[in-house]
């Protein structure tokens, strides 16, 4: 950079080709992503059984937020519709199905639930690992209970059902 006339900053040629390539790299990738099919690359699975067994549970009392490993936890996500962002997630000691919103990103598919008291339960499944066979996932809980924040978080897997 170099002062100019008006006392600006002024690039110099160097760091305005730099700045061009760099625009040209940004311009290249947005068209790259606006194509992309943001979908599960190994296809499109219409029913996932899911099981997390390893997580934490943490809870705010008294001004301390209190951990511990979270129990097992496994329920299905049934009926994926992507191309209308929808889903039912089935659980066990539940009468009816859960309706879930579906998210799409690339190599992954995130389901949200909002429970009826506005909580929010949000699934990532990511796409399949070929040396598992099984969808990597993660899954996160975010409540109160008595007005005290309980949020955990879970690792685990999905199979296609």
């Amino acid at each position: 950079m170099r002062v100019g006339r008006s006392g600006a900053m002024v690039p110099t040629g160097e760091e305005n080709d730099m700045r061009c390539a760099t625009a040209l790299g940004f311009s290249f990738l947005s068209a790259v992503l606006c194509w992309a099919d943001p979908v599960l690359a190994q296809g499109e699975p219409k029913d996932l059984l899911c099981s997390f067994t390893s997580g934490t549970a943490s809870s705010y009392e008294n001004g301390v937020f209190k951990t511990k490993p979270a129990a097992p936890l496994s329920f299905e996500i049934a009926d994926i519709d992507l191309d209308h962002q929808t889903a039912r997630l089935i659980t066990d000691g539940r009468e009816k199905p859960g309706g879930l919103k579906v998210v799409r990103a690339l190599n992954a598919n995130h389901f949200l639930e909002v429970a009826n008291e506005g909580f929010l339960n949000l699934t990532t499944v990511y796409d399949k690992d070929p040396t598992t066979g099984t969808h990597p996932a993660v899954h996160s809980r975010h409540l109160g209970v008595l007005g005290e924040p309980v949020f955990a978080q879970y690792a685990g897997f999905c199979t296609e059902k």
